[in-house]
């Protein structure tokens, strides 16, 4: 394939003001094609305006970049591949009052036994990617559990929170204030904030993309990733994929519409935990998807956490139900370091405590952090 001339429409596109361009993840049949053009692209960027548009998306090896309506040029059309750059939304709902300031260990920490677990694990040195809104450095809950992560909307920033969701998943995780805060699941592993998502709680497939590589290249041990799409990605699904087989565990939240027999995307793809979300009683939650893809269940309904300013909010959504199992999953790997992806799967599954409803599904089951323990004991 002629890649010079491909960089060359590609310019000549972007340089266009007349016309509104969609973004598109590309990559090349070929990689001896992709190889060309990524060495022509690294040559010709630093005086090229319109081509700094374009990003490397190195876990998958492709591209994102504007892409005018009407495609590419039939002349290129057999030596690439491309699909839309989808904008993905943040799994919450209900953003509700404030949380006093001593809110101590919240009910949905308690609920999954993670203060029996303490004893023997609490998470140290696990290394937690979160790819979400960022999160609030100031947090007095936060202070001791903050690495500094990355910010990918502006480079040279901090991934600091503008939203409010990130802050609040970092707090289920991993909160470490005991004297007069919250107390995450996890209180001594490590957050990554890794910011993807602006102030709406909005994102490109791309931006995530970006995440996930940065994760892996950064030796994460989990990544919560609190947000999902109707519509399946493959670039997406070739970096969940990657990372997976690059023994990092991604824990996806399975969706807020109420569905049923139907989860989002990236929880439905098998290489990752999908998680769904139960009430305080127990029960399934009325706004949760669910299918028999959900992997386990954990408390997302009423849920105080760390919000922006020092303060603490509550929050229902399967992003909440989330943020408990990857707390839960540090504390697995702290207590069993070195365990796979797929073993810590396998843990999970086999670990799950029966709904309460007579009504759920009998093959799922919710978290269990006490009876993961003693399952993991017995098997590794």
């Amino acid at each position: 394939m002629d890649t010079s001339g491909f960089l060359e429409w590609l310019k000549a596109s972007l340089s266009s003001s007349e016309k509104t361009s969609d973004r598109r993840i590309l990559r090349f049949v070929h990689p001896d094609d992709d190889k060309r053009f990524l060495r022509s692209l690294r040559a010709e960027r630093p005086g090229s305006k319109p081509l700094r548009g374009i990003r490397r998306l190195g876990i998958i090896r492709a591209y994102s970049c504007p892409v005018p309506p009407e495609g590419l040029p039939v002349s290129f059309g057999g030596a690439i591949v491309w699909e839309e750059d989808i904008r993905v939304s943040t799994h919450a709902i209900l953003a509700a009052q404030r949380v006093p300031a001593d809110s101590g260990i919240p009910w949905g920490v308690r609920r999954i036994r993670a203060p029996e677990a303490w004893s023997r694990t609490t998470g140290h040195r696990v290394r937690v990617g979160v790819i979400d809104t960022g999160v609030d450095f100031d947090h007095p809950d936060l202070r001791h559990s903050l690495e500094r992560g990355i910010n990918l909307l502006q480079r040279t920033a901090l991934p600091h929170d503008d939203n409010g969701h990130g802050t609040h998943i970092a707090g289920t995780i991993a909160a470490a204030n005991r004297m007069q805060g919250m107390i995450g699941v996890a209180p001594r592993s490590a957050i990554y904030p890794i910011k993807a998502f602006d102030y709406n709680g909005t994102a490109y497939v791309s931006d995530i993309i970006l995440g996930i590589d940065w994760c892996v290249r950064n030796r994460m041990d989990v990544v919560n990733m609190s947000f999902g799409m109707s519509t399946r990605s493959k670039s997406l699904l070739n970096a969940v994929s990657n990372a997976y087989r690059s023994g990092v565990l991604i824990v996806a939240s399975s969706g807020n519409d109420g569905k049923r027999g139907r989860i989002d995307y990236p929880a439905k793809y098998p290489q990752t935990v999908a998680v769904g979300a139960i009430n305080r009683k127990g029960e399934i939650a009325s706004f949760t998807n669910r299918s028999d893809s959900v992997d386990i269940y954990a408390p997302g309904e009423r849920v105080d956490s760390c919000w922006l300013r020092g303060n603490r909010k509550t929050m229902s959504g399967t992003s909440m139900a989330t943020s408990h199992v990857t707390g839960a999953v540090a504390l697995l790997l702290a207590h069993k370091p070195g365990l796979t992806p797929e073993q810590v799967k396998t843990v999970l599954k086999r670990s799950k405590r029966p709904l309460r409803n007579a009504k759920a599904p009998r093959k799922t089951g919710e978290l269990d952090i006490a009876r993961m323990l003693q399952v993991a004991d017995k098997l590794m």
